[in-house]
């Protein structure tokens, strides 16, 4: 299918830590669907993680205890976030480093007992270093790709804000692919499986990057605990 009549939905999470393996909960939830270049609507809600939020995240974030206190837990806004995004046959999941957003949405689904839709993701870190050189940018976080995309909205480590500026990665990223012929959803994810090996080595020496605020970029032979891989 084309991607100009898709829609995707943008999602960026704040969270409490690194990892739901390590107890770490969402804190706030930021979205934005588009279709063909179009808004069709934001989504943005804080979530009571029910735990403290350490200090350093309030640092990074801005987020604190006050703010999500009165917030719903993540049973009750995981589903108004699922019916936001819409069906999975209707719907592309975007994320910027997919595996730790969706990661932590699958964990919030699966211990909220609710079924995760089998949303078809792309992961604009992944689809980056198939179509940005090494020359041309040091690494594919998200701050780096927006100045390199001279986005409209900086990231701010806020997920409204993360998500605007994904969209506007998003579009450049399309822009870039659609110069390969790259024009359609299957074109675009074997793209990304095809050069999904890039980074063992050089400035993308990474196993993974669990969230730039929390992992810097290393070659370093040592795992963090990760969220579960997305299937692919």
């Amino acid at each position: 299918m084309s991607l100009a009549e898709l829609a995707f939905v943008v999602v960026d999470l704040e969270t409490t830590g690194a990892s739901p393996k390590s107890g770490a909960a969402i804190t706030e939830i930021g979205a934005v669907k588009i279709r063909g270049g179009h808004l069709i609507g934001e989504f943005q809600g804080f979530v009571n993680p029910l735990a403290h939020i350490p200090s350093y995240i309030t640092d990074l974030t801005g987020i604190t205890d006050e703010m999500v206190a009165l917030a719903p837990i993540i049973d009750d806004a995981l589903p108004v976030f699922l019916e936001f995004a819409g069906s999975e046959s209707e719907t592309v999941l975007v994320a910027h480093n997919a595996p730790f957003d969706c990661g932590f949405l699958m964990a919030a689904a699966s211990d909220c007992d609710i079924a995760w839709p089998e949303y078809f993701v792309i992961d604009t870190v992944r689809l980056a270093r198939a179509l940005i050189s090494r020359d041309e940018i040091p690494n594919c976080k998200l701050s780096t790709l927006a100045q390199f995309f001279n986005t409209q909205i900086k990231p701010t480590h806020r997920a409204l804000d993360d998500a605007q500026t994904t969209v506007d990665v998003l579009y450049g990223l399309f822009e870039r692919a659609g110069s390969q012929g790259i024009t359609t959803l299957e074109s675009l994810i074997s793209l990304s499986k095809k050069r999904q090996s890039r980074g063992k080595a050089g400035g993308y020496g990474v196993h993974w990057q669990i969230k730039e605020e929390f992992v810097q970029w290393s070659s370093s032979s040592e795992v963090p605990d990760a969220p579960q891989q997305l299937p692919e």
